[in-house]
């Protein structure tokens, strides 16, 4: 092996060191206990699926999916989200279970990176999927509960976004037609949040100027509830409408939750997974540079593995959690150590199995085998050193 390579990992792929695990795992189980309180079941799913199934319907690119060939042949992949696998559990093993479904989850999932950016390979998930619900209720409970969620972690500054795939697409098919390069490029824009380059392109465009002034306009329609009234005069169709409507409903449900001072409402918001059909919604927190949480309403998923049902749900990154959540490196204070040498082990044995009958973090080391006893003391809560006088607890 060349040593170049020796402390290199693949391309994306990240160590987590004993603090960060320590912070992911504390955060994990709020984030659970929150999912759980709601009458939501966790789950899993393995890491590897096949891709001419899951693979296929999780909707990530070709290229960001690790693929490997199994003994017989098949192509599997790591699998790339949560979503497509509990589908294809929900249309198998419990399509004769009552609806609606209840599940959770919590796991990493697998996303190749082509270049060096940043970007992580491997990242865990948390979240749910609420499968047989396809009413506004449905989709406001899911909403609720991840607010729930992220507060119950500590995050207290978040907004989540919500919008309507519907609206989008019927705008844009009304005014450009079904097939359009252009509507391709203002929905990569919008993805991208991109509204400058949506602007120029517009201005540049060989476009009648009505469309053009109708087109940015869509880009107003972002804020609070007056965004149902301003919206009026964009909907220019029956999807439209409806698409408004749901949305209306849809924040109606989640000021009898409480949430909405946390809900902003975007009609420009679209997303790259494509089985998105109806609400969707993304979740960001200050100084965050990405997206912390996303999800929305996906009513053709599930038929894709031959079960007649809508679902909605949403996952949160963990990783970036404890990024929005300012996590800091440090030493884990939470530790006593027992310090002992050759005339004292058996008495500081003793005393480390009481210590963790009480519910300590307790590690018991011979004296001999520290190179500096006042760093080692320094790295814990508190220390009681049997190879001093008496032996007592030093804080």
């Amino acid at each position: 092996m060349a040593k170049r390579l020796m402390f290199e990992k693949p391309l994306g792929m990240r160590d987590t060191l004993p603090f960060f695990y320590n912070q992911k795992t504390k955060a994990r189980e709020k984030l659970t206990s929150a999912i759980l309180s709601y009458g939501y079941s966790l789950m899993d799913t393995p890491l590897l699926e096949y891709h001419e199934t899951v693979g296929k319907m999780s909707a990530t690119p070709e290229q960001q999916l690790f693929k490997l060939l199994d003994q017989q042949g098949h192509t599997l992949v790591l699998r790339p989200d949560m979503t497509a696998p509990i589908a294809r559990v929900a249309a198998s093993q419990l399509k004769d279970t009552e609806f609606p479904l209840r599940l959770a989850y919590e796991g990493p999932v697998f996303r190749a990176q082509q270049t060096e950016g940043g970007k992580p390979a491997q990242f865990e998930q948390v979240g749910t999927e609420l499968i047989g619900d396809h009413s506004s209720y449905g989709d406001a409970e899911v909403i609720a509960l991840l607010v729930d969620s992220l507060k119950q972690s500590g995050l207290d500054e978040f907004v989540i976004t919500i919008g309507h795939i519907g609206f989008v697409k019927s705008f844009f098919r009304d005014l450009l037609g079904e097939e359009s390069e252009v509507t391709d490029l203002l929905l990569q824009h919008l993805y991208r949040k991109n509204y400058v380059g949506f602007r120029e392109d517009v201005k540049m465009s060989q476009l009648p100027e009505e469309t053009k002034q109708a087109l940015l306009s869509i880009l107003k329609m972002r804020g609070g509830e007056e965004v149902f009234t301003a919206s009026k005069a964009l909907a220019r169709n029956q999807s439209c409408m409806q698409a408004v409507n749901e949305l209306k409903q849809l924040y109606k449900i989640l000021k009898q939750y409480g949430v909405d001072q946390y809900v902003h409402v975007d009609l420009n918001l679209i997303s790259h997974m494509n089985y998105y059909t109806g609400i969707l919604f993304e979740g960001y927190a200050p100084k965050l540079g990405a997206l912390l949480c996303n999800g929305g309403r996906y009513d053709t998923l599930l038929p894709s593995f031959q079960l007649n049902a809508s679902a909605t749900g949403f996952a949160i990154h963990l990783e970036r959690l404890l990024e929005a959540l300012e996590v800091q490196e440090q030493e884990d204070d939470s530790r006593v150590g027992v310090i002992v040498d050759d005339d004292t082990h058996a008495e500081g044995l003793q005393k480390a199995r009481a210590l963790r009958r009480e519910g300590l973090y307790v590690l018991l080391q011979h004296v001999d085998q520290i190179p500096d006893l006042e760093k080692f003391k320094e790295q814990l809560h508190e220390s009681v050193d049997f190879t001093e006088k008496g032996g007592g607890l030093n804080e």
